[in-house]
């Protein structure tokens, strides 16, 4: 079985490689499943990446969670951790971690707070790097969605990405912590 940064490095290839029409099918596609995804219906708040690089384009989902009157919270780094705060627009964003858009004065902002209550009422999609029919993912190699979600388990989660990124079988971790459903495209 290939390592985790072998596949990691080979998915990489492919994904920054995509053709731009494929490309654009598979994040439309994206926007319609989860927003027609029940958990998302049921959602009052939206955990979500803003996309960097070459991931599946989210924009789509968290504008149009926006517009629905969803609060929408995007993660911020800080040091070895992750916490999600609220943002009401792309001009709440400013480069942050290795240049992924992160919301601006935090300080200032609310911040997701996890209850057992807002189980049903959060949906958090994840970013990946590669995912396996087992729900396993690798991400970017630092754990932060492991450990944010390490003390959340029940929170309704899904991976999202290319279906270039879907592989075979991911050698999984004690620490990992697999997103509910993965939906790849």
């Amino acid at each position: 079985m290939e390592s985790k940064s072998e596949i990691r490095k080979k998915v990489l290839a492919v994904r920054d490689n995509l053709d731009p029409m494929d490309r654009k099918r598979s994040e439309i596609l994206m926007a319609e499943r989860i927003l027609g995804h029940q958990w998302y219906y049921s959602a009052k708040e939206l955990l979500i990446f803003v996309s960097y690089g070459s991931e599946i384009d989210t924009s789509p989902i968290w504008e149009e969670a926006l517009r629905q009157g969803k609060k929408v919270y995007v993660p911020c780094v800080m040091g070895e951790n992750m916490e999600f705060y609220r943002i009401f627009g792309k001009s709440d964003l400013q480069p942050g971690y290795k240049g992924i858009p992160e919301p601006m004065d935090i300080d200032k902002r609310e911040k997701y707070v996890y209850s057992e209550e807002k189980i049903i009422s959060t949906l958090m999609l994840m970013p990946g790097v590669a995912f396996d029919p087992y729900r396993n993912r690798i991400g970017y190699g630092k754990g932060f969605y492991d450990r944010y979600l390490a003390d959340k388990t029940k929170l309704h989660t899904i991976g999202i990405g290319y279906d270039c990124q879907m592989v075979s079988e991911i050698k999984a971790e004690e620490t990992d912590i697999k997103p509910m459903q993965v939906i790849c495209l």
